[in-house]
């Protein structure tokens, strides 16, 4: 048997995925454990909920620090590694309409996304899953924790049904689209906004009689099922990035990262 696992997780909320990968590690399901929660806010429910069960928890808090950042930056010392024009052009986003405003966003993530790195050092991990952390990481935070090329360790639930609807409100869009299917997405995390490597996919049928309510309560059923599931393959080894080469029509060549599950 692989040995097992070490997990850290961030939350922003309730922490439900946390709890179905907790009790997933609790019965065996996922050779692991949860040896950290952290969270953005001080108020995140998971954070008690992750306490009772003996989880070390910890809070970067993002709100005090943008805040803090936005009325007087002298307060607060970025990074001594920190490269505004580098993260800027790993994420694309090198020539920005609003230079001030992604000065700020840059800089302010850059602050905290040190915070959780140093919580998150005093607590080893094998992978770190994000259970509803409604924070994107930079380059900065992504570059720090990748540090083997080709084995990302950032894993992320989304949802909808990758890679359409990316962004925080998957399900109201999906809903409000009209589509017939909605979903869930486990993926790795990368420089863009939901477009790393597709671990995992769940789909449920929306009815006439669907809410938007009813709409999310299916996709978290199904949440709840599917990422302990993809955590059990990385915990079992069975998973591998690949690069993927494909000639379309017109003689381009579209390349593309994508997971390869290996069967047991």
């Amino acid at each position: 048997m692989e040995k097992p696992i070490r997990i850290g997780a961030l939350i922003s909320g309730t922490g439900s995925n946390l709890d179905a990968v907790v009790s997933a590690c609790e019965a065996g399901r996922i050779n692991g454990r949860v040896v950290f929660a952290g969270a953005d806010t001080p108020g995140a429910a998971g954070l008690e909920k992750a306490r009772k069960k003996g989880i070390p928890t910890f809070v970067v808090d993002y709100p005090d620090i943008i805040r803090t950042f936005k009325s007087d930056p002298d307060r607060l010392q970025l990074p001594a590694d920190f490269d505004a024009g580098e993260i800027a052009r790993k994420q694309a986003i090198a020539n920005p309409e609003n230079k001030d405003r992604l000065r700020v966003f840059l800089a302010s993530r850059a602050i905290a996304e040190a915070e959780l790195l140093e919580q998150m050092a005093a607590h080893p991990f094998d992978l770190l899953i994000l259970a509803g952390f409604m924070r994107n990481l930079t380059p900065y935070f992504i570059d720090r924790v990748n540090t083997e090329p080709g084995r990302p360790k950032i894993m992320n639930i989304h949802p909808a049904l990758l890679p359409a609807f990316p962004g925080t409100d998957g399900y109201g869009e999906t809903f409000r689209y009209g589509c017939k299917v909605g979903g869930c997405t486990v993926h790795f995390i990368d420089y863009g906004e939901d477009s790393g490597p597709v671990i995992g996919q769940r789909c449920f049928t929306i009815e006439e009689d669907d809410t938007i309510e009813s709409v999310k309560k299916k996709g978290l059923e199904q949440e709840w099922s599917l990422y302990p599931e993809c955590i059990r393959y990385f915990a079992e080894g069975r998973m591998h990035v690949a690069k993927q080469t494909h000639t379309l029509k017109n003689g381009r060549l579209y390349q593309r990262s994508v997971v390869k599950i290996a069967r047991k």
